[in-house]
């Protein structure tokens, strides 16, 4: 009885031993040196300056100021643990009078009427994390970054086409730009001028 449970003991031990092998150390390394094989896609596609990391493309981020084009709105602050929408319904009150005071602000600041600011202006992303706005939003924030970076305009429309991404695949989805890359663009260009 002894050696049957020594046996089936050091058959277990066994057992564990070879599946932390394979399941803690090779599964791990295998799928590590795979996603290096897609470089910086698989760390999150940090975008760097002078070696510090200054954003991601992937995730959108608050800009503040005159000189800079504004992201979507976020439900979240733009908190990465806390991605999410609101889940606040689209007859929800508190939502709509959400909706037509960013839509009565953005049409202020960007010197527009209220109906040319776009939807993607006032309603957060599913994540509050995208980093892309519509080249429509893009378009009514051209104005505004041009006089306050001492830039012309066309020179600012032509860096929001050099930036906006198109549809995936050609079909899907509709076409973005990326506010962080938009931003660095504007800022080599003010630098430049």
């Amino acid at each position: 009885m002894l050696n049957d449970i020594a046996r089936q003991s050091l058959a277990a031990l066994r057992i564990l031993l070879t599946f932390t092998v394979i399941l803690g150390v090779a599964y791990p390394v295998t799928v590590w040196a795979a996603g290096q094989a897609f470089g910086d896609r698989a760390d999150g596609q940090p975008i760097t300056i002078d070696g510090q990391v200054v954003g991601s493309r992937l995730l959108g981020q608050n800009f503040h100021g005159e000189e800079w084009f504004h992201s979507r709105p976020s439900a979240n602050d733009y908190d990465t643990l806390a991605s999410a929408p609101s889940n606040l319904g689209p007859s929800n009150t508190d939502l709509l009078a959400l909706i037509k005071e960013r839509r009565t602000s953005i049409a202020q600041t960007e010197s527009v009427e209220e109906d040319q600011v776009p939807p993607d202006a006032v309603t957060a992303s599913g994540s509050g994390l995208d980093p892309h706005i519509s080249p429509e939003y893009a378009a009514i924030q051209a104005p505004r970054v041009a006089e306050a970076n001492s830039l012309d305009l066309d020179r600012i429309e032509q860096l929001i086409d050099e930036n906006t991404d198109g549809r995936t695949l050609g079909f899907l989805g509709e076409p973005g730009v990326n506010v962080l890359e938009l931003n660095l663009a504007v800022q080599d260009a003010a630098r430049d001028a």
